[in-house]
């Protein structure tokens, strides 16, 4: 992809390197103060097509890289001149700026608990020397979590709970947390406050998804050391979603994760705001000039400066004062009608800055999790190789498994003397086909034990804790049950189960209970459990069942991982292709029934290989996979993650659009990549690159290659992954990133997510705009121009924090199609239109200036001036706030109208420069047209002049007006009626110069048909070629929607 692009960030010459390696000896060369530079740059030089053999430089020389190279820039004068004094400024500026924050260093610390016996400082051995870091926390079920603590006790018989993360890291799915074994067996609680021990925590992180330290107790024999790791933390803003826990605080305020992961807002500047300061300034530029030219006319006789000071405020009318007033108006104005939309209800607008940013966005990046999707999986497909069941055919499911569970039950019944007996011929009977009632059976039986799910019922109301696990033993009551699980997948599964007739009523660390359709409750030992990991992409788990005493290894996990652990079969990738294309999740599920001996051996070797000092983690690995030989092949499960309504429409709408779609998520790669499917933010006829997991810039210098030879293929990368890149790489990887039709980037963390945007805005100098809804999306809504929050189930901390605030995903196509259109093309038109006004009378004014031997007198007195710029043309011109050139159907049922807008072709130097000339041209015909028509009446040029321009002013608009409102109207004719009205009793402001020279409206005069007709000719004149030339325009180059409102 991009071959064009050069990755080559510092050339250098090929000769010089060539003569220093072959002139230093490898000795003298290896201690050179030079080396670093050398190497480090050939690494910069390669052609970025290379084996693994050009990466044997150590990684601390890309470190030192930067100031090797510093030694060879340019010093004295010349740099001095040449920037060096924007570096001493800034570097001042800096000093300044650390001198007063005065940043804490962040500091490993060691957290005593309870009250160890004082030393001979004044507070207990911790780091921080401050005894808040010292605390006990009690946190109830169902409660936020203060401050980032190490997970101490539960009243959790398992001595775990799970947490909800979604403020976190936004996934609704709840986390199973793990306390300190050592306090967990303390007979009492109060026994906390007695022992002596003390946790050692790392320094504070930004990263959210790892944590490393260590508990010591040192008041036992031997000391007791454990190693603490992320799943023996409760980080803040997470919730307690089971239980109560205690713990110890760690780290609070500003070193906690959440507070690490959030950023200061910025004031956001519209890039419109931006370039009408652009046009002002020319303006002030050109205010200057024509003022230093009437004084240069002038020939600077008397006290010249004294002139140039009265030009400068005669001419003060080009400096468009009212601009200013006129669109902060009408941004106010577009927010309510954002607000007053039907078809967006509950939309919110919470500034009134950045409307038409909404109209020129290029790249929209957005969360997933409760964004595109609902977070709610629900079971779609089951196959079994020969027969697919969909949720249209499950009632045929469960017929089955009532049947063989009764079935089952009336042979057990009439068996139940002699079980043994029955197990041991079933054992030796010769293979069968199995029936698709049977096969049915062990599928489902499969789902409803393989798995993490605990099953949690609620207490009732005065009910202690004990006897509410004594209720949940004895009844199973369906009301009040819920699922708790790391993955929402597994809970869908177990509900599933349960809607067809197996359902799980209880577990714990030893055992699991299914209740069968009958109501026979159905007992399994866990023997062992293997937990799912992205490396081995599956999980299992060793069930003996209690009544045959049978020993089943069951395994489930992701169709790469399993294609090759089950038995040959024809239908497994075929079918894992077809639901992948649906959009579905698929699960490969298998079992393997083992003897007595079996197990025994290899729980003797599991064990041998967990106690293993060195390369444990590959030994137990290895003794797993010999059980995951010629597994049975059950089912493949399809489950789907429900997408917000209309997600594909609205998504295919803004790729029209021209807007790049980048979808910043913390999930896993393998369900942000479905998402990507099945949301069509990825097209089916594109390939995915998935960017292989970096650690070096040797191996991101490769990858980068391998991404380059890829053409129109989305991009999927790790969080991990580019934060190596863009510490090497970070500007070749954005343009090539920026060529794809999509980028994903999952296990973001909210940091990672801001400097995404911030990259994005500074290579490409687009909009961008970034849309989530949850806590972790906050640091990335207030980097992006346009931050748009959703509200949902992760409470309201995005819509808060954005600048504007929807309830659903599909509410964006609207409001950037139709309000983001329009909040564009009419302030481009209402601030031009402005200029215009204070210009054409500017022109005026210089031309009666010039007439009159360039005196510095006023052409119209200060009521005049202010009545002009407000009651005799505010209306008609604040009328544009109105105006469409497209109607809302269209702008939805052509999308590509939208990206004419993001050139920014409605207020540029082009059309400014045309509005000049148009001022320029109108405001010297109706002065000389004024001078030339009325000779004998001259002294009421004030009047000729002023009445043309008014009615100039109103048809100005209405040439400007696209669509005509019923209030445009309205305004047009209650200006001219203000007006008219105002002649009557403001006769003494229409004579030239001071009042006192005695020139005063002749309300006679003004009646007659000859005042009427030359003022009528004046105003032709100024109008007529304009409205010519606008036809003419539509006629031959008709603009891209033209042919859409015909």
């Amino acid at each position: 992809m991009a071959d064009h692009i050069p990755l080559h960030p510092v050339p250098r010459s090929t000769q010089r390197r060539t003569a220093y390696y072959t002139s230093v000896p490898a000795a003298q060369r290896h201690n050179s103060r030079y080396q670093v530079e050398d190497e480090s740059s050939h690494l910069d030089e390669m052609p970025l097509m290379m084996s693994e053999e050009g990466f044997e430089n150590d990684e601390s020389d890309y470190h030192t890289l930067p100031r090797a190279r510093v030694s060879h820039r340019k010093r004295g004068l010349e740099w001095f001149i040449c920037g060096g004094w924007k570096f001493l400024c800034a570097s001042c500026c800096d000093w300044l700026i650390n001198i007063c924050r005065r940043k804490k260093e962040l500091k490993a610390r060691t957290v005593w608990l309870g009250c160890p016996e004082k030393c001979e400082e004044k507070y207990p051995r911790n780091a921080i020397k401050n005894q808040k870091y010292n605390f006990f926390t009690f946190i109830p079920g169902n409660q936020r979590i203060p401050s980032d603590m190490v997970f101490l006790r539960t009243s959790e018989k398992t001595g775990s709970c799970f947490i909800r993360t979604d403020q976190l890291d936004g996934e609704t799915d709840w986390k199973l947390k793990v306390a300190v074994s050592c306090t967990q067996r303390l007979p009492a609680l109060g026994d906390l406050f007695s022992i002596s021990a003390y946790v050692y925590a790392q320094k504070p992180q930004l990263d959210i998804h790892s944590f490393e330290g260590t508990f010591t107790r040192e008041d036992s024999d031997p000391t007791i050391h454990e190693s603490l790791s992320i799943e023996n933390t409760l980080w803040a803003s997470t919730v307690v979603a089971s239980g109560t826990v205690i713990g110890v605080v760690i780290y609070t305020g500003k070193e906690t994760r959440s507070v690490m992961n959030t950023s200061n807002p910025k004031n956001k500047v519209g890039l419109l705001d931006l370039e009408l300061n652009q046009l002002t300034k020319a303006l002030f530029l050109a205010l200057v000039a024509l003022s230093i030219v009437m004084v240069t006319l002038q020939g600077f006789v008397g006290p010249w400066y004294r002139n140039l000071f009265r030009f400068l405020l005669l001419f003060s009318y080009i400096i468009p004062i009212s601009l200013r007033v006129n669109l902060d108006m009408g941004k106010a104005a577009y927010g309510w009608m954002i607000m007053k939309d039907d078809n967006i209800p509950g939309t919110v607008v919470r500034t009134s800055t950045i409307p038409e940013e909404l109209g020129r966005l290029v790249y929209l990046l957005t969360d997933k999790t409760g964004t595109l999707t609902q977070n709610e999986m629900i079971f779609k497909r089951l196959h079994l190789g020969t027969v697919s069941y969909g949720t249209d055919t499950m009632d045929e499911i469960q017929n089955h498994i009532v049947n063989s569970y009764s079935q089952m039950h009336s042979q057990s019944s009439g068996n139940s003397t002699s079980s043994t007996p029955s197990r041991k011929v079933q054992s030796s009977a010769p293979k069968v086909r199995k029936t698709v009632s049977s096969r049915i059976h062990e599928a489902v039986k499969a789902i409803a034990l393989c798995h993490n799910v605990t099953p949690v019922y609620e207490s009732h109301a005065g009910v202690t804790g004990e006897t509410e696990y004594a209720e949940v033993d004895q009844n199973f009551s369906d009301e009040n049950r819920t699922y708790q699980a790391s993955s929402p997948d597994e809970v869908a599964l177990v509900q599933w189960t349960e809607s067809v007739g197996l359902t799980l009523v209880n577990r714990d660390l030893t055992s699991m209970q299914l209740k069968s359709p009958g109501g026979q409750i159905l007992t399994y030992y866990i023997l062992q459990v293997f937990p799912f990991t992205s490396e081995s992409k599956r999980m299992g788990i060793i069930v003996r069942d209690e009544s045959t005493g049978e020993i089943t290894f069951y395994m489930k996990g992701a169709d790469v991982a399993m294609s090759t652990i089950v038995q040959y079969n024809d239908w497994l990738e075929e079918e894992c292709g077809n639901m992948a294309r649906e959009g579905l999740r698929t699960l490969v599920v298998a079992k393997k029934s083992l003897t007595e001996e079996q197990y025994q051996d290899f729980e003797n070797r599991y064990n041998q290989a967990k106690l293993s000092i060195h390369d444990r983690a590959l030994k137990v690995a290895a003794v797993v996979e010999s059980l995951e030989r010629e597994m049975e092949l059950l089912c493949l499960t399809g489950v789907e993650d429900q997408l917000q309504a209309d997600v594909r429409p609205t998504l295919e709408m803004l790729r029209n659009a021209g807007i790049k779609i980048w979808m910043l998520t913390g999930d896993k790669l393998e369900t942000a990549t479905c998402i990507a499917k099945s949301s069509h933010l990825v097209s089916r006829t594109q390939d995915i690159h998935i960017f292989r997991p970096v650690i070096s810039r040797g191996e991101a210098h490769l990858e980068l290659n391998a991404f380059r030879r890829k053409h129109d293929c989305a991009l999927v990368i790790s969080g991990d992954s580019l934060e190596v890149c863009l510490k090497y790489y970070e500007h070749e990887f954005v343009e090539l990133a920026c060529q794809c039709p999509a980028v994903v980037c999952c296990r973001c963390s909210p940091t990672q997510k801001a400097h995404i945007v911030k990259l994005l805005q500074h290579h490409t100098g687009k909009r961008t705009c970034a849309i989530g809804d949850g806590g972790n999306d906050v640091s990335m809504i207030q980097a992006a121009d346009c931050g748009i929050g959703i509200e949902g189930k992760e409470g309201k901390q995005a819509s808060l924090a954005a600048d504007f605030s929807i309830t659903q995903f599909k509410h964006i196509g609207r409001l950037l199609m139709v309000h983001g259109r329009n909040s564009y093309k009419r302030s481009a038109a209402l601030g031009q239109f402005v200029m215009h006004r204070g210009l054409i009378i500017s022109t005026m004014q210089a031309v009666f200036s010039s007439v009159f031997y360039f005196a510095s007198i006023p052409l119209y007195q200060g009521f005049l001036m202010v009545g002009y710029a407000t009651i005799y043309t505010m209306f008609p011109v604040f009328s544009l706030v109105l105006d469409q050139d497209v109607k809302p159907e269209m702008a939805l049922l052509y999308p590509e109208l939208y990206k004419d807008l993001t050139k920014g072709r409605s207020l540029s130097f082009k059309t400014f420069l045309i509005w000049v000339l148009i001022s320029i041209y109108q405001g010297g015909i109706l002065m000389y047209g004024a001078l030339l028509l009325f000779e004998s009446e001259f002294v009421h040029v004030v009047a000729i002049s002023f009445t043309a321009l008014i009615f100039t002013e109103l048809l100005m608009v209405a040439l400007t007006i696209r669509t005509w409102h019923w209030l445009m109207v309205v305004a047009e004719f209650f200006s001219l009626g203000c007006y008219v009205a105002s002649l009557a009793f403001l006769n003494e402001y229409f004579g030239i110069g001071r009042v006192s020279f005695g020139a005063f409206l002749d309300v006679a005069f003004i009646t007659t048909v000859t005042f009427l007709w030359k003022v009528s000719a004046i105003t032709v004149v100024s109008c007529l070629p304009l409205y010519i030339l606008k036809y003419l325009k539509r006629k031959f180059s008709p603009p891209s929607y033209s042919k859409l409102t015909s």
